[in-house]
């Protein structure tokens, strides 16, 4: 898209056009300055354009201008079978992929109305905790450094690093997965893993404390967060919001708790909110959350059963790769699960995870068959984003990547 340029005079009205603010009215116009921000800005984390009206520093108007990701996802999942579709799930939330695949998989299992044994869900609830944790870690990193706190996003690579590493030693990929399958995963857990994630889990409170006391020390970062960006629970309610921007404002929703999947209902843990729904209040969800996030991953490690880690179903979970190589029907499943797909049943469901960045939900609307007749996703960061033209006015322009960086919001799943 070309941008307008619109000459500035200072102490002079300026002359607006419809492509630089095409919601605003032409009464607006007044001593008043239009800016834009993004789409190819740091501070928008993606591909994000905001249109400001400025009255001096201060914001009087917002347009909020998605969709420059948008690759057609939905429409794409209605033309390939259910498992071919677990790729495309790795690129909504790219900072979470394992998050993504497993909310998918979920959603198709309710359909088809699986039962996954219980190594498979505590190996798919350790997957989602490190993702939580992974994508906290760049949420924070990001963050400190809208607001000048650049050492931290250094940290907190450090320790993303070590969750990459375990991710690898897992699936085998450090970015996208596609770890899940409609019945359970590629593949079962390595040896030496839960030992590899155990140790994790012992260095890693430590870091995180180092972490917050970096930040609530830092007079700079307080003043840019503290009382920044107020977000009251029934506005949040009102807007959708879901995850730590719910959380944040006081509301103590969470999908895990609410609506229990992968058996989340028998562990220990605690959700995390905030009071004054602040940027330092999302800030501190988060951190938080990662530390809950530990203790589900310790919990699960000790709790790893064993015996299968997919469903038994032949004819449309796929069958294990040595006895493929080996027996003519584990072939023949084979040849029919990649081509057609899982044979689900005629119906409609929906399925809710708590990804890191809210409630990610899939719609799945079959005819029957191996692809779905329609598929829609909930993505949470959409919903999120949809506050930022009731929540900027009255802030100043400087105030503007304090409040995005809070928001931690991907614009992949956002456009979908």
């Amino acid at each position: 898209m070309s941008s307008t340029v619109v000459p500035i005079s200072f102490g002079d009205a300026l002359t607006r056009t419809a492509e630089a603010a095409p919601n605003l009215s032409a009464e607006d116009v007044g001593e008043k300055l239009v800016l834009n921000i993004g789409p190819s800005h740091p501070s928008t984390h993606g591909v994000l354009r905001l249109v400001l009206e400025l009255d001096g520093e201060v914001i009087t108007k917002t347009d909020t201008e998605i969709g420059y990701l948008h690759r057609g996802d939905e429409k794409i999942a209605e033309n390939m079978t259910w498992n071919q579709f677990v790729p495309y799930t790795d690129r909504l939330d790219y900072m979470a992929p394992l998050a993504n695949n497993v909310a998918y998989a979920c959603a198709v299992e309710k359909l088809m109305g699986f039962e996954l044994p219980p190594r498979a869900k505590v190996t798919r609830v350790i997957c989602c905790e490190l993702a939580r944790i992974s994508a906290h870690l760049l949420g924070l990193g990001a963050f400190a450094m809208d607001v000048g706190a650049m050492t931290m996003f250094l940290y907190t690579f450090t320790e993303r690093e070590k969750i990459y590493n375990l991710i690898e030693f897992l699936t085998g990929a450090r970015f996208t997965t596609s770890f899940t399958r409609v019945g359970g995963q590629i593949r079962d857990i390595p040896p030496g893993f839960l030992e590899g994630v155990s140790e994790f889990c012992a260095q890693f409170p430590a870091q995180l404390d180092d972490f917050g006391s970096m930040l609530n020390r830092n007079r700079i970062f307080v003043d840019r967060t503290k009382d920044i960006g107020i977000i009251p629970a029934d506005v949040a309610l009102d807007f959708g919001l879901t995850g730590p921007n719910l959380r944040g404002s006081g509301n103590d929703y969470d999908v895990r708790k609410v609506f229990p999947y992968l058996d989340y209902e028998s562990y220990d843990f605690e959700v995390s909110v905030g009071q004054t729904g602040d940027c330092y209040d999302r800030f501190a969800v988060r951190m938080e959350e990662m530390r809950q996030s530990i203790n589900i991953l310790r919990q699960a490690i000790a709790k790893m059963p064993g015996g299968a880690w997919q469903v038994d179903d032949p004819k449309n979970v796929l069958p294990k790769k040595d006895k493929v190589l080996t027996k003519m029907e584990e072939l023949i499943h084979q040849f029919i699960v990649v081509t057609q797909g899982p044979d689900a049943p005629v119906g409609e469901v929906y399925f809710g995870a708590e990804n890191p960045k809210g409630e990610l939900g899939f719609y799945i609307h079959s005819h029957g068959g191996g692809v779905p007749h329609r598929l829609k996703i909930r993505a949470p960061s959409f919903c999120n984003l949809s506050i930022l033209s009731h929540l900027l006015p009255g802030h100043t322009v400087s105030d503007v990547p304090a409040i995005l960086g809070s928001f931690d919001f991907v614009m992949g799943e956002c456009d979908r």
